[in-house]
């Protein structure tokens, strides 16, 4: 299905069973409907699900100027209204969950689940080639090595986007959603993996000790795909926690 929204040509899936809620599923970063449509399909029995390719992935187009996290949550907001959709229960992997945490502290949601969703920027020592390039951007006579250095640092995410996207990654990863966090009062789950390398587990006890209502399920060895490497497992908790 396609519609057009704040100026995005957006490509989602609305399966509307004639249900009161709604499954709202928002993928990761460099992701697509693919990736979060073993979870919805899961649930269409009891639930309409709405899974959207966000603006800049999958088969919707890129947003028209480089948006943030709050950019991105009016978005959703907007398709969700468009779709008379009222009563939602969001789920959100890793930069979908960004987008999730701002939706959930701004509009009504009945239950928010987050999957390894980061809410802070990841403080890591930069490799020597990225700090050369940070301070080649800042004196004027190097600027001809910062130009040649550009594709070549950060990571893989950055390297394959556009210029816009490379915008809204930056622009992402340096906000900071601690107080959005401290604004939700939705019942919230928090999935990660022990093994998360890009979204470390200690992020969701943070966000545990932030949101007013939330709790923590870690799945050993699993790493930040772990809601489809314990799939059975998470839909076993998910049922659990949709149905109190």
């Amino acid at each position: 299905m396609k519609k057009r929204i704040m100026d995005v040509n957006v490509n989602y899936e609305f399966y509307d069973n004639n249900k009161k809620t709604t499954l709202v599923l928002l993928h990761g970063w460099g992701q697509n409907i693919e990736m979060m449509e073993p979870l919805g399909k899961y649930f269409l029995d009891r639930y309409n699900v709405l899974i959207i390719d966000l603006p800049g992935f999958g088969n919707s187009s890129e947003p028209p100027a480089v948006w943030g996290v709050c950019e991105y949550t009016l978005f959703v907001r907007e398709l969700i209204q468009t779709l008379k959709i009222e009563d939602i229960i969001l789920i959100g992997h890793s930069f979908g969950g960004r987008i999730a945490l701002v939706y959930a502290s701004m509009y009504p949601v009945k239950k928010l689940v987050c999957l390894a969703s980061p809410y802070c920027k990841e403080l890591t020592k930069l490799p020597l080639k990225n700090r050369i390039y940070k301070r080649a951007k800042k004196i004027k006579w190097l600027n001809w090595l910062a130009r040649i250095m550009q594709n070549k640092v950060g990571s893989e995410d950055y390297r394959n986007a556009s210029e816009v996207m490379k915008g809204v990654l930056v622009k992402t990863v340096n906000t900071d959603l601690s107080e959005y966090a401290m604004k939700i009062t939705a019942p919230t789950l928090l999935i990660w993996g022990s093994m998360d390398e890009a979204v470390p587990v200690k992020r969701a006890y943070e966000l545990e000790k932030l949101i007013k209502d939330a709790g923590v399920v870690v799945y050993e060895g699993a790493t930040h795909y772990a809601y489809l490497e314990r799939i059975n497992e998470v839909i076993v908790v998910l049922n659990n926690f949709f149905s109190h």
